[in-house]
């Protein structure tokens, strides 16, 4: 069965976005892109890959966002201790979701849909956070 292995961020500050990733998350850094489309840097937690890119051209980001598109919707993270992360995601300027969950129903201390805390992250990126993981 696929796993997820990589996903990409759009962002006008990537060394700023990469840190945050880092710093919160134990991220390690892999490598960096700076082409003549494409600067980035690429991230990894062990298991799936984080690209962290900033687009130079329409051309190289595809012309159906432009350079000028950032972010994805959202994206999730296992954790072993939600409050300890929380703590960070705030420290780092992370805003938790409060609204969000409220839409989806989401109670402290219970996983609905596998979700148990969202917070929105550099970019407007939204960002799950679970001590139970996702379905397999």
């Amino acid at each position: 069965m696929p796993k997820l292995k990589h996903i990409a961020i759009t962002t006008p500050d990537v060394e700023k976005t990469a840190k945050f990733y880092i710093e919160v998350f134990g991220m390690k850094e892999l490598g960096k892109i700076d082409d003549p489309g494409t600067t980035g840097c690429f991230l990894s937690d062990g298991d799936v890959n984080l690209a962290i890119l900033h687009f130079k051209n329409d051309q190289a980001a595809g012309v159906e966002r432009g350079k000028g598109f950032f972010g994805i919707h959202h994206m999730g993270f296992e954790v072993d201790d939600l409050a300890a992360i929380g703590d960070k995601l705030t420290a780092a300027g992370a805003r938790r979701r409060h609204d969000v969950e409220q839409a989806l129903g989401v109670v402290d201390g219970e996983r609905k849909h596998n979700v148990e805390v969202k917070y929105t992250g550099p970019d407007g990126v939204m960002i799950d956070v679970s001590e139970t993981g996702w379905l397999k």
